[in-house]
């Protein structure tokens, strides 16, 4: 199939877009490389068999290691939502309420996360969570500050009680998996 004049010109035209666009793209990476730009960090197979190595994993019980390894999977799914579910929330209540934002969230949130910040600067040593209260705050406390606001998140949520209902159920699976136990494995 040979193309036509036109459609040979018109297909030149979009390479040379494509090449032009490709070739930006690729200055605009190394000029933010040399500006100093961070990268999202990534932790591959190197990296943990380093921490592996570092963390004595050859010392530990095998069976526990293994289920360790499988629920890290679990653990995973669940601290990228919990952290989502934060963004969000912080990111609507400071775009409804501005810089004040956290004067919003109900007084008995605010005093718990105060203290833990407080402790936390105490032992500096063991790292801290975050920077933003919302690092400090509960999971369940989440629920709290959706229905407290409620006015603020209805655009984005539709329902609050399913929304409550999917962050109680995800709460209670997080707090087996994150003090310890374990999740049934299931064969699908």
């Amino acid at each position: 199939m040979q193309f036509s004049e036109a459609s040979g010109s018109t297909w030149e035209h979009a390479m040379d877009n494509l090449y032009s666009f490709v070739y930006r793209g690729l200055l605009t990476e190394e000029s933010l490389d040399k500006a100093g730009r961070q990268r999202r960090k990534h932790f591959g197979a190197a990296d943990a068999n380093q921490l592996e190595k570092t963390l004595s994993f050859d010392l530990l019980d095998h069976d526990c290691l293994a289920t360790a390894k499988f629920m890290s999977n679990v653990y995973s799914a669940i601290h990228a939502f919990e952290n989502m579910v934060r963004t969000l929330v912080a990111k609507a209540m400071a775009e409804h309420h501005g810089e004040g934002w956290w004067s919003k969230v109900p007084e008995r949130i605010q005093k718990t996360v105060k203290t833990r910040m407080e402790e936390d600067a105490k032992f500096r040593w063991h790292g801290a969570p975050g920077n933003s209260e919302m690092n400090y705050c509960d999971f369940g406390d989440l629920s709290s500050i959706l229905a407290t606001n409620w006015n603020v998140f209805e655009t984005l949520i539709s329902n609050l009680e399913w929304a409550k209902g999917v962050l109680s159920t995800l709460e209670k699976s997080r707090n087996i998996v994150m003090h310890g136990g374990g999740a049934g494995k299931r064969r699908y």
